[in-house]
C-alpha cells in the first residue's frame, strides 16, 4: 500500500533551535497514528509542518506521492489535508449552521459565499445538519459560535472537518478543555472515522487513555527527533518512551 501522507528529513529551525529535526515518516489510508511526547517535543510543530501553517527549512512532504512543501495551508486543504487545531479556529459572529454550512459548500466547489441562495442547495443544507447531528450540536445550530463553550467549539471544528471530508485527517489534542461528559462524542466521532478503514489519521494527544484507546501506531518524538514509531503496546511500553516521559535518560537517544 502507498502512503497518503510522507515526510522526509522534515525540518524546521527558529533561530538556532531546531524545532523539528529531519523527520522522516509514512502515513497510511486506514490507520490512525499517534504522535506523543513531553511538551515541547515539537509535535504540533510538526504538526504545522505537514498542513501547511508553517515553511520547512529543509525536507519535504508528500500528498499522494506529489510533492506539496511549497504550497500554502488553503492548497493543502483543496488537496485533502483536513487539519483540526488545538486552539479552536472558527467564524465566532457566525452561526454554527453557517460555519458548518460553508464548509459543506466549499467541498462541493460551489465557492465560500455565505450569502448564495441556499434554498437551492437542499442536499447541501441536508449535509450541514447531518454533520452537526453527528457532533451532538444540531439543537444549538442558530447560536453563534462566540456564545459557545471550549467543548461546544471543538465540536463544531470537528464538523466542520468531517462536513471537508478529507482523506487526511489531523487532530491536535481534540479533547482539551473539554468537560468528562463532552470527551465521549468527539472519542466515538474519531472512532466512527477510523472504523471505515478509509482515512488517514493522525492525531496529537498526552492522555495515554485516549492514546491507548485510539492507536494503531505510535510515533514519539523528543526535542523535534523521532526517536519511536510503531505498534502501540511496543513503544509505550520501550525504555526510550518512559525515559521520554519521565524526563531522565533521553539525550543519550536523541
Amino acid at each position: 500500500m502507498k502512503p497518503s501522507l510522507s515526510t522526509r528529513d522534515l525540518t524546521i529551525r527558529f533561530g538556532g533551535h531546531v524545532a523539528v529535526n529531519q523527520v522522516t515518516a509514512d502515513f497510511y489510508p486506514g490507520t490512525l497514528t499517534v504522535i506523543v511526547g513531553p511538551n515541547g517535543a515539537g509535535k504540533t510543530t510538526y504538526f504545522n509542518l505537514m498542513s501547511g501553517q508553517l515553511p520547512a527549512t529543509s525536507g519535504k512532504v508528500q500528498l499522494f506521492g506529489a510533492d506539496i512543501t511549497g504550497l500554502g495551508a488553503a492548497r493543502r486543504t483543496r488537496l485533502g489535508i483536513g487539519r483540526a487545531f488545538q486552539l479552536t479556529n472558527l467564524f465566532p459572529n457566525l452561526s454554527v449552521m453557517e460555519n458548518v454550512r460553508l464548509a459543506v459548500q466549499s467541498r462541493a466547489g460551489i465557492g465560500m459565499n455565505m450569502f448564495s441562495l441556499w434554498s437551492g442547495h437542499t442536499e447541501l443544507l441536508e449535509r450541514a445538519e447531518y454533520y452537526l447531528q453527528r457532533v451532538a450540536l444540531f439543537e444549538r445550530r442558530t447560536a453563534k459560535v462566540a456564545v459557545l463553550s471550549h467543548g461546544d467549539k471543538r465540536k463544531l471544528e470537528v464538523a466542520i472537518l468531517l462536513a471537508l471530508e478529507p482523506e487526511v485527517m489531523m487532530f491536535d489534542e481534540p479533547t482539551a478543555g473539554m468537560s468528562v461528559d463532552e470527551v465521549p462524542v468527539v472519542l466515538d466521532l474519531i472512532q466512527q472515522v477510523k472504523a471505515e478503514r478509509n482515512k488517514t489519521i493522525l492525531l496529537v494527544e498526552h492522555k495515554m487513555d485516549v492514546v491507548r484507546s485510539l492507536a494503531d501506531r505510535i510515533i514519539v518524538l523528543h526535542n523535534g527527533t523521532l526517536v519511536a514509531d510503531g505498534n502501540p503496546v511496543e513503544v509505550m511500553a520501550s525504555s526510550i518512551v518512559q525515559e521520554a516521559y519521565l524526563g531522565t535518560g533521553v539525550a543519550k537517544h536523541a
